[in-house]
């Protein structure tokens, strides 16, 4: 399948579990990469197993499916990538993968946790209550000393039930669910739900909405990266950046406000379009302030490289490999600041992507310095994409009406969120109802690598190793 194409459901057969397990093994020892997989409840302990496969370099989805009772032989052992997901199905289905090395619950689980004996080993417990606003995780460390020999992240605090809530639509409801998924991701969780709605529906996006999605998508990017330098500035005791990215955060995010009326960008993407055009005035506002913030982000951001006791604690901090990289299938900023290639407005085009390409970042270090990098980079690739965009709107009407979902298809859908990939799997009933709808933040893909990042590191070095990574709660906690 190619991105956001939908596919009658018949067109995807229903293998023998052992076929199924074989197909997916490999395929990622080909080099493809889990995007999601999921079950389906078909009955006490039952389920119709989905695998949607990215192919980055043939930039095409594979969708495989099994039905499954009770058990089957786990994927995990040869496949790492798919550890959560296995774990999220047997909480959710009840279908056990056998041979699975830690088969703890995604979610509602607060009790069991790996720990290490021996001299002088001792544990630190972080949350789930933290100060300030911050959303609630609890973060269990093994150490020796100062040195973290593992790190157990346990969340799940933040569930709300929002996929089955889904069930039934598309309603009034549905877009705000997907606005509100993540909230700083609004536009990337919004965009792909309405791209594949307009999939399901046979709906044709106009070119002039295309370019407003892909603006509030760099705004939305640009917004977040700036905000994460500032922040890691202030993990290491830098105000000169921390404030004046703070300021400059609001900046962006007051872009977007200008826009649609809200920072976040709620109500501006619609099936079929956006709700709110750019005219010449406004695009020409937007443009004096993109150029207002381009000189004032360069002069904050470029102190971070320039001053010796940041990157004294930037270098080296949270490595990951790129071969683990690969391995546990990152995705997005973490992912390309340990080399890996990959972006989904290149490998898997879509809208505006299709026709006005952005670099990709990469760095291969692998630590806080290379993910903070990678931001800086995307942050102006960001910045110069919204700029020709605002010189060279298309002409034409900014949306129009979808109709209803066909029956008993499936969608897959990919875009790239500020954090990574965000992929949406949609399948339709009888009625063109949703059946189903499987949603993967990258967050759940990258906990992961921040648990894998603190190994043999100092405790200390955590807040700046986790603000590197800066996961979301609650788009894991779908």
């Amino acid at each position: 399948m190619s991105n956001a194409e939908s596919v009658p459901l018949s067109d995807v057969p229903a293998l023998p579990a052992q076929e199924f397990r074989k197909g997916v093994l490999s395929s990622v020892e080909k080099g493809a990469r889990v995007s999601a997989f999921f079950g389906v409840p078909a009955g006490k302990n039952k389920a119709r197993f989905y695998c949607v496969l990215a192919l980055d370099n043939a930039g095409s989805l594979n969708v495989l499916s099994a039905d499954v009772e009770e058990k089957y032989p786990a994927l995990t052992p040869e496949c790492v990538q798919v550890h959560l997901f296995e774990r999220e199905i047997f909480e959710q289905c009840g279908v056990r993968p056998e041979g699975h090395p830690w088969l703890k619950p995604v979610r509602f689980s607060q009790t069991d946790f790996f720990y290490m004996e021996g001299e002088e080993i001792h544990e630190v417990a972080v949350g789930p209550v933290h100060a300030g606003i911050i959303e609630p995780g609890h973060f269990r460390f093994q150490c020796h000393g100062e040195t973290v020999y593992h790190l157990e992240i346990s969340l799940g605090y933040q569930h709300r039930g929002v996929e089955r809530a889904l069930i039934g639509g598309p309603d009034k409801r549905t877009i705000h669910y997907m606005e509100t998924l993540s909230g700083d991701t609004t536009i990337g969780h919004a965009a792909n739900y309405c791209r594949a709605v307009e999939s399901l529906s046979g709906c044709r996006v106009p070119a002039r909405a295309q370019a407003i999605r892909g603006i509030a998508h760099e705004l939305e990017r640009l917004a977040n990266h700036i905000g994460d330098l500032g922040a890691l500035a202030g993990d290491v005791g830098f105000l000169p950046t921390q404030s004046y990215c703070g300021r400059i955060r609001g900046d962006v995010l007051n872009m977007t406000a200008e826009i649609c009326g809200n920072r976040f960008g709620r109500g501006l993407l619609l099936p079929g379009g956006v709700g709110f055009d750019i005219g010449d005035e406004a695009a020409e506002k937007l443009l004096a302030r993109l150029d207002a913030i381009s000189r004032d982000a360069a002069s904050a951001v470029n102190l971070l490289w320039n001053t010796p006791s940041v990157m004294s604690r930037f270098d080296d901090a949270g490595v990951l490999d790129q071969a683990t990289c690969d391995k546990i299938g990152l995705v997005g900023v973490a992912a390309r600041a340990c080399g890996a290639d990959r972006d989904v407005r290149r490998d898997f085009s879509y809208g505006i992507y299709r026709f006005c390409h952005i670099p990709v970042s990469l760095c291969s270090g692998g630590d806080v310095f290379a993910r903070a990098f990678v931001r800086w980079l995307e942050a102006q690739r960001s910045l110069a994409f919204v700029k020709t965009q605002l010189q060279s709107l298309p002409s034409g009407p900014v949306g129009q009406s979808c109709g209803k979902l066909a029956p008993e298809r499936l969608v897959a859908a990919l875009v790239e969120g500020w954090r990574g990939e965000i992929c949406h799997v949609g399948l339709t009933d009888k009625q063109g109802k949703i059946a189903a709808w499987k949603i993967v933040d990258p967050s759940f893909h990258n906990w992961f690598g921040l648990a894998l990042a603190l190994r043999n590191g100092q405790i200390s070095d955590f807040p700046l190793c986790n603000k590197s990574f800066n996961l979301s709660y609650c788009g894991h906690d779908l």
